[in-house]
């Protein structure tokens, strides 16, 4: 039998269902056993920091790997340990996989008509929405009246090709299919639960939302729906019903790699807004999409061309993670303490025996991976709202006191103009803001880290050595890593110097020592640690992990020296363009049609240039934040492209003129600056700017733009320069001897590219 029984108190486990989800960094041995494996590759560093390491490599070392955890010190609960990320069966289908949302809810809690808003409000170009039952029915001639009459072994036959065919259609239209089904039923003739949720919808679902609306609101829809036959059920029966399904959904949905969330019906008009933001979110994201955030994140609050947002030329950057670096606290878990004492969460609504769900999830078969910290933002979604969040938040911060010596360490980098300094968490952003604040440190600290989906990233171990090699490699920076448990491993080999930081035994994590013995056993590692407090024990020995006060006049003078050079930032450039999106493919036609001219034409290229300015640019030159007011009287945070009171927006007369205006309606704060020939633009105009746009209306060979490009290296050699065009020639990108813009990038800073379209299709670029 294809379908599960259940009674209506059971804990009896359902078999795990495996699905194809994608492949993420390991992989899971046969019996079950969660293999450990080192992430992060082994950064290249300087000369000095070779000699550093040939003569660790010399010390006498005792070290005892290991390479395998058992599976009791897999169950044990530490927040920190390194789970091995879940990458699904070992037969798992690598292709590209299509986003398919499952909307699951007992009949009557509204997914219907649900299914009916969101179609009407985010249309059908880029999601398609299918009920369940009709994608059935239309594989049989009789419809769901022959469907009903088959056997239970038919019926789940037919519910896999049913949602075979919407995944298959996904793949084909490229569109994101959300799918309203049914999970279980109640039968009346067992007294039992009777699962209906098949194999191959847990190998297609990416997502799942739970409609967990309120079982008298429910009992009201189903007694008031007289298109439909129900069965008459008491509100009783429809809460163990709905918990049930939510249970065991969450249980499957864990065990399978798919994300899910549960949504509360408040009000109707907010909750259809919440399903909406989601599915946008699920729309791209993936690791890559992850990561490149998290770098525009990097960008948007640290360097451009040497600089920092207060004009500082630092050569040294420290990257500090938080919890239980920072201060002693875990603020995560803090969290859903505060939650509890509030009376804001309901303990029996959480997964598992704990009251901290980050520490069920962390310790499932997910670990720490990109899908574990996905969905630990989603918990943070389902359980508290923007308000909730944010005032949870507040208090959290309030019995945060962050390490004497870490405040003045921070405090150095504050007065010193050749060092900045960036928190990087894993944890909650909006707690550390608030602690930096508290301490007086928010003005030049700024914070990279997630927690709600208006975050857009989250942050991982590998984010977290990513960003060190992008301040290395893009800035030319010597980087400092601090960090106390094996996420921070990563970033900690990445960087020039790495400091261990170590705590009370009672708050430390358990396995950091063993990720340490690998890391300092496979070369090129050299950390040092900081005991914090004092009294704290050292952890290994001071020969293979020496101590560091980090309040010495020693360390401090380490870290302010000049260095002797700084690395030359790898001249990394940016082509994007927008060539066969939709989007593109509408606001062409006005372009391109004979029929339109004048005004029409002009307003034509001024919609292209408001396109490229807000889909395109902010991938290229990052966004900041801002404060604003709230529709709701508190003051939040928007979000608006970087550094826009300090760019030129140039247009190249006359033909970029048009389009130009449309960037200038996305970027108010930009000056305008119109432009013959390149003597037109002095070195007046360029004062203070961190980035100018060349507009234009066509590239063909690139030869003019060469010419503007130069004159403006020649006033302002660190100015970061965008070359904002409707048509580009290939020919003038390419990477060969033709490819005039790309001949710039041969010992020259970089220019990057924003095309509405590329006229040659076989050019490969990003967008």
């Amino acid at each position: 039998m294809a379908e599960n029984l259940l009674p209506s108190t059971s804990s009896q486990p359902v078999p795990c269902l495996h699905c194809a989800y994608p492949a993420l960094d390991s992989d899971v041995s046969q019996d079950g056993d969660m293999i450990q494996q080192e992430v992060g590759a082994v950064n290249e560093h300087d000369e000095r920091k070779h000699r550093r390491h040939a003569c660790a490599r010399m010390r006498t070392r005792a070290v005892m790997l290991v390479t395998v955890v058992s599976k009791q010190q897999q169950s044990d609960f530490d927040a920190d340990t390194m789970a091995t990320p879940y990458s699904g069966p070992k037969n798992s289908l690598q292709a590209s996989k299509p986003v398919v949302v499952g909307v699951y809810g007992i009949p009557g809690c509204g997914k219907s008509s649900m299914l009916v808003e969101l179609k009407n409000r985010l249309g059908e170009e880029q999601f398609s929405f299918h009920e369940g039952s009709q994608a059935i029915a239309t594989l049989l001639p009789g419809g769901l009246a022959a469907f009903h009459q088959a056997s239970q072994d038919e019926k789940a036959r037919y519910r896999e090709l049913a949602i075979n065919a919407i995944a298959n259609e996904a793949t084909k239209n490229q569109k994101v299919a959300v799918v309203a089904g049914h999970f279980m039923f109640w039968s009346e003739k067992d007294q039992q639960y009777r699962r209906v949720c098949t194999k191959a919808d847990l190998e297609t679902y990416t997502h799942v939302i739970d409609f967990d609306t309120a079982a008298d609101i429910v009992s009201l829809r189903r007694q008031d729906d007289k298109g439909r036959e129900r069965p008459t059920m008491t509100p009783a029966r429809l809460d163990d019903w709905a918990k049930t399904e939510k249970r065991e959904l969450q249980r499957l949905c864990r065990s399978s790699g798919i994300l899910f969330i549960a949504l509360s019906e408040a009000e109707r008009g907010a909750l259809s807004v919440r399903m909406i933001n989601l599915l946008l979110d699920f729309q791209h994201h993936c690791s890559q999409h992850n990561l490149r955030l998290a770098h525009n994140r990097l960008d948007s609050i640290s360097l451009r061309s040497g600089f920092t947002m207060d004009c500082k030329q630092p050569c040294t950057m420290l990257v500090l993670d938080a919890d239980k670096t920072l201060a002693t606290q875990d603020t995560g878990k803090l969290f859903w303490e505060v939650m509890l004492k509030k009376n804001l969460l309901d303990p029996s609504s959480l997964e598992g025996k704990c009251d901290d769900p980050l520490t069920t999830l962390f310790s499932s078969q997910l670990g720490y991976s990109y899908t574990a910290f996905r969905q630990a933002t989603l918990l943070y979604e389902q359980y508290s709202d923007e308000q909730v969040f944010e005032g949870v938040c507040r208090n959290i911060a309030s019995l945060v006191k962050m390490h004497p010596a870490m405040v003045s360490l921070l405090q150095t980098a504050e007065r010193k103009r050749n060092i900045s300094a960036v928190v990087v968490t894993c944890g909650l952003r909006r707690v550390w803001e608030i602690v930096l604040a508290n301490h007086g440190l928010m003005g030049t600290v700024k914070v990279i880290g997630g927690g709600r989906i208006s975050d857009g990233f989250v942050v991982t171990a590998q984010v977290k050595a990513s960003l060190v090699e992008r301040l290395q490699n893009m800035y030319g920076l010597y980087v400092w890593a601090f960090g106390d448990s094996p996420l921070d491993v990563p970033m900690l080999r990445a960087a020039d110097e790495a400091i261990v930081v170590v705590g009370e035994q009672y708050v430390r994590s358990r396995s950091m020592e063993t990720h340490l013995l690998q890391a300092i056993d496979s070369g090129n590692f050299c950390p040092r640690q900081v005991l914090l407090p004092e009294t704290a024990a050292p952890r290994l020995d001071v020969e293979r992990l020496p101590l560091v006060n980090i309040e010495s006049s020693e360390f401090l003078f380490e870290i302010s020296r000049q260095r002797d050079h700084r690395r030359q930032p790898t001249a990394e450039h940016h082509i994007v363009h927008a060539t066969g999106r939709a989007a593109a493919k509408l606001l062409t036609t006005a372009t391109r049609d004979a029929r339109v001219s004048g005004p029409a034409l002009r307003e034509a290229h001024r919609l292209v240039g408001r396109y490229l300015a807000t889909e395109l640019l902010p991938d290229v030159v990052g966004t900041e934040e801002y404060e604003i007011p709230h529709v709701q009287g508190h003051q939040t945070l928007g979000h608006r492209v970087k550094n826009e009171k300090k760019t030129a927006i140039v247009p190249l007369m006359r033909g970029g003129e048009p389009m130009a205006f449309g960037i200038s309606d996305v970027l108010p704060l930009a000056i305008f600056l119109h432009a013959k020939r390149p003597e037109d633009v002095e070195a007046r105009h360029l004062l203070g700017l961190e980035t100018v746009l060349l507009v234009d209306s066509v590239v063909n060979t690139g030869k003019s733009i060469v010419e503007f490009v130069r004159h403006i290296r020649g006033l302002n050699s660190r100015v970061g320069i965008v070359v904002m065009a409707g048509v580009v020639q290939a020919k003038a990108v390419a990477a060969d001897p033709e490819g005039v813009l790309h001949q710039l990038h041969q010992g020259e800073p970089k220019v990057d590219v924003v095309a509405f379209r590329l006229s040659d299709n076989n050019f490969t670029g990003k967008g």
